[in-house]
């Protein structure tokens, strides 16, 4: 196996993103706002929180929503691929409540993600973030340790840790995070990313 680690972004490049379709079964679009709107990820989940708080919507409601939602077409045999490759590891902002199903689903990869805190009641009441800009502070840390790191995502939250990576590829990304960041290659397939990615460790 080689030394290199491919990190991973979930949300909008392995699975759906939860909050769009959590947004749209409880029928509160104002809960589709995601990374790609909002770079400063502290505002967009207390925004979140406020608006499960004022529908009186908890963990529960959400679980529900995320048991019903499957990994994009083709995303676990791309995993599986990748992982008879290099290591991988997925780096996301989301919440290990949330992403257990979703793992099941993927065949267990490994993620780091945070936590949230939830009361007895099931309410959210706030959240624990691993460590600040986790993903870039994660690839900075498996460097340290003699990786060369691989990275791909879609989101602002994303750009940290491909810029710092040997290598990193925006993936299913929106146009405006393509056309601000033009020297970084943007792919829309699997097939495409795996490409780049077997390229960069052969």
């Amino acid at each position: 196996m080689s030394m290199y680690i491919t990190c991973l972004d979930l949300e909008g490049v392995l699975v759906p993103e939860i909050w769009i379709a959590f947004a749209k079964a409880s029928n509160i679009p104002q809960l589709e706002r995601t990374t790609r709107d909002e770079p400063d990820y502290d505002k967009l989940m207390n925004y979140r929180l406020n608006i499960l708080k004022e529908h009186g919507l908890g963990l529960k409601e959400i679980q529900e929503t995320i048991a019903k939602i499957d990994p994009m077409p083709g995303a676990k045999e791309f995993l599986d691929e990748l992982r008879s490759l290099c290591q991988v590891i997925i780096i996301s902002d989301t919440f290990s409540q949330f992403a257990k199903p979703l793992m099941k689903k993927l065949g267990w990869p490994t993620i780091f993600c945070n936590t949230l805190e939830v009361a007895e009641s099931g309410e959210i009441t706030g959240f624990k973030m691993r460590c600040e800009k986790s993903k870039y502070t994660t690839v900075k840390a498996l460097q340290s340790i003699g990786f060369e790191t691989i990275a791909s995502g879609d989101s602002y939250n994303d750009l940290g840790m491909i810029k710092a990576s040997k290598a990193g590829f925006l993936f299913k990304s929106p146009k405006s995070i393509q056309s601000e960041n033009p020297q970084i290659p943007a792919y829309d397939t699997y097939d495409e990313l795996l490409s780049a990615i077997k390229s960069v460790i052969d």
